[in-house]
């Protein structure tokens, strides 16, 4: 069942998801075939399609990240100091015209840094090493974190025309590869005019050693 990408940002369940994507690009790549759901309106249009479509369940943790795992991965969890890459799909709860700002499988090239080393947004390592209340990741596992503001971009509306160039509060898209979507990214998260600045929301595929 396919709903519009502007009043949800994923349509599928975790199991289709697991099931249906044989590589990261259709995993991360096709909306309503390949990625985990979760509904983000609460337009009745979209509520009573959510009530036949299947979704995640998710928690919260102690730190407020909202998670759910689409896929439970193997092996040990990375912890600080070691090395990690992923895919992701990078939306945002407060977009006018859709969701998905940016996919990480469109480019080919998995996003990788070395966990501690204050490059990337607190809320992304807390979702990849666990505490707070949250389990940590294995390799191989896909889980959906809704990150609020003070533990994603909150700092970048003081660094708006840095807009995370100098290797912080990364992830950001790539303006030199990917400059209309770093646009919309820096619209939303580096604009110090914004009332507010809205939850961020990732599908995270954990990769082992690459």
């Amino acid at each position: 069942m396919k709903l519009t990408l502007a009043k949800i940002l994923l349509t599928i369940s975790a199991a289709q998801a697991l099931n249906s994507c044989p590589n990261r690009r259709a995993f991360l790549g096709s909306v309503g075939s390949c990625s985990t759901a979760v509904l983000l309106s609460s337009t009745p249009q979209v509520a009573n399609a959510a009530g036949s479509a299947p979704s995640l369940n998710f928690e919260t943790s102690k730190s407020g990240i909202q998670w759910a795992d689409a896929k439970v991965g193997t092996g040990a969890t990375p912890s600080q100091g070691q090395t990690v890459a992923i895919d992701y799909v990078l939306s945002t709860t407060g977009a006018r015209y859709g969701s998905s700002i940016y996919k990480t499988a469109d480019k080919g090239a998995p996003y990788r840094w070395t966990l501690g080393d204050g490059s990337t947004i607190k809320g992304l390592e807390e979702a990849i090493i666990g505490g707070e209340g949250m389990t940590g990741m294995k390799s191989g596992g896909i889980r959906r974190v809704v990150i609020p503001s003070a533990l994603a971009y909150e700092k970048l509306t003081e660094f708006s025309e840095d807009c995370g160039q100098k290797n912080t509060y990364n992830p950001v898209p790539p303006p030199g590869e990917a400059f209309e979507e770093f646009q919309r990214f820096k619209n939303i998260y580096c604009n110090p005019n914004r009332q507010y600045q809205p939850d961020v929301v990732i599908d995270i595929k954990l990769y082992g050693k690459r």
